[in-house]
């Protein structure tokens, strides 16, 4: 990529300054023939006013005529190409200058009087006609007799070339030097940044493309969005490795419960079999439930579920789904709470089995760590959607667990009260609510204890139905 850089960077430069020399050349030689035009139409007029002179002045014998000025001009002041042509009419009557014919003349034009100049090829000519004298009128003559004809070759370039030739090159090992830095600076970011996507996909996501301060701004954005890139691989791998050895973790408890009652009852070391089944009966459920988690996760992230997302009467929903949790909750010695406005509307885009799920998960999360109560309620947003509040009054959040409270490899610093579910419940209320264009967050009324606010908003809108993945 930097040759090829290189190499366009010199060919618009070299393109450059072949249409600017030509151009430049062209232009001067434009002027110079102008010049020429105008330099030889003075001359001429002015010889021709000399001859005039000189015819009118033959009264005495030593004063040169008409046919001896031009001569003496020629040694003078050096003219090539000067001819005296006499004219009869329309036509010349003796040779014209070399290189040219009557026709560039134009001698009617001449014949009345009219000076007249032109190019052919390189040669630029002027003719002149030479004004009668006052004896010549007298005699009866009414068109000039003469026309004094200057002829000048102008050259195409002549040491011009040179002097393009060199300042071209000169030009062109510049950019040469210039192209070359340029594409190094270009390439080298690029050449960072492909390498270092290579040790990426290696798994390398300590890779860092390097910034330096003198790189172009997109460039440098781009090293900087790759790095960024690399780092939130990188920590999304470390959350992968917590969550999944949370998960074995969370399987393997089970499973050892299971296995060793299972085995004292086989080997009749079990002296309450009932509640040794009983407890496996209540590992496996526990098992199920965090498998069946395990499976929401999974769907959730492909995609691979449907929603019926349409107006819904939350406020039904959510007595309904709270109501379910009334003999758990107060057989463990809480209160329940549930408290919904019946005088104003309760409606809202959403899909009623996925919010009573996203409900069940925030209860069964509130049963987990509430020391006396759990308040759930639910209340209209001034007209845009409605709010749903799941309230417990257990140790409380963190700041810094706030924001991060919902991912699924998230482990809080508190220890629960009481075990409840599969600890993937805020997980999936997540991906519940980001699929039905809701949204969730964490409060903690006291910051750092004093219970937890999870709030869940719900939009207000046209309904839609659609598969959600």
């Amino acid at each position: 990529m930097r040759r090829r850089l290189t190499v366009a960077i010199v060919g618009v430069t070299a393109a450059a300054l072949l249409a600017a020399g030509v151009g430049a050349l062209l232009l001067a030689r434009r002027a110079a023939v102008d010049d020429a035009r105008q330099g030889l139409l003075g001359q001429a007029t002015a010889i021709a006013r000399g001859t005039q002179a000189a015819e009118a002045a033959r009264a005495t014998p030593t004063t040169p005529g008409r046919n001896t000025i031009l001569p003496i001009l020629k040694r003078v002041v050096r003219l090539d190409g000067a001819e005296v042509v006499p004219l009869s009419g329309v036509q010349f009557t003796r040779a014209l200058p070399s290189g040219l014919s009557a026709g560039n003349l134009h001698p009617a034009q001449v014949s009345e009087g009219l000076s007249t100049s032109g190019t052919r090829g390189n040669l630029v000519f002027a003719a002149v006609p030479v004004p009668l004298t006052a004896a010549e009128r007298n005699r009866g003559l009414t068109g000039p007799q003469e026309a004094v004809v200057l002829t000048r070759r102008v050259s195409n370039a002549g040491p011009s070339w040179v002097y393009l030739v060199l300042v071209g090159a000169g030009t062109l090992a510049v950019a040469a030097v210039v192209a070359q830095r340029l594409s190094r600076r270009f390439t080298r970011p690029l050449d960072d940044a492909v390498a270092a996507t290579g040790r990426i996909a290696e798994g390398d996501l300590a890779t860092q493309v390097p910034v330096a301060p003198d790189d172009y701004p997109e460039l440098a954005s781009l090293s900087r969005s790759i790095n960024t890139m690399a780092a939130s691989l990188s920590r999304a791998r470390g959350l992968e490795r917590q969550f999944l050895m949370a998960v074995s973790h969370d399987l393997r408890t089970p499973l050892t419960s299971i296995r060793g009652f299972a085995e004292a009852i086989a080997e009749g070391a079990a002296t309450d079999t009932l509640r040794a089944a009983s407890v496996i009966a209540s590992e496996s459920r526990r098992l199920e439930r965090l498998v069946g988690d395990l499976l929401e996760l999974a769907k959730l992230d492909a995609r691979r579920f449907s929603l019926d997302v349409r107006p819904t009467d939350v406020g039904e929903v959510v007595v309904d789904t709270a109501e379910g949790f009334r003999r758990v909750v107060e057989k463990a010695g809480l209160e329940l709470v549930v408290a919904c406005g019946d005088d104003q509307p309760m409606d809202a885009m959403a899909d009623p089995d996925r919010l009573a799920q996203v409900l069940a998960n925030l209860v069964e999360n509130a049963y987990k760590f509430a020391q006396g109560r759990i308040r759930v309620t639910a209340a209209a947003r001034d007209g845009t959607g409605v709010e749903v509040v799941v309230e417990d009054d257990g140790p409380g959040l963190k700041a810094d667990e706030l924001s991060s409270v919902f991912e699924r490899s998230f482990h809080l610093s508190r220890t629960p009260a009481r075990q409840m579910g599969s600890g993937l419940g805020l997980a999936i209320v997540a991906q519940l609510a980001r699929a039905m264009d809701a949204t969730v967050r964490a409060e903690s009324p006291v910051v750092n204890g004093g219970g937890t606010r999870m709030v869940v908003g719900l939009r207000a809108g046209a309904a839609t139905s659609s598969p959600a993945g």
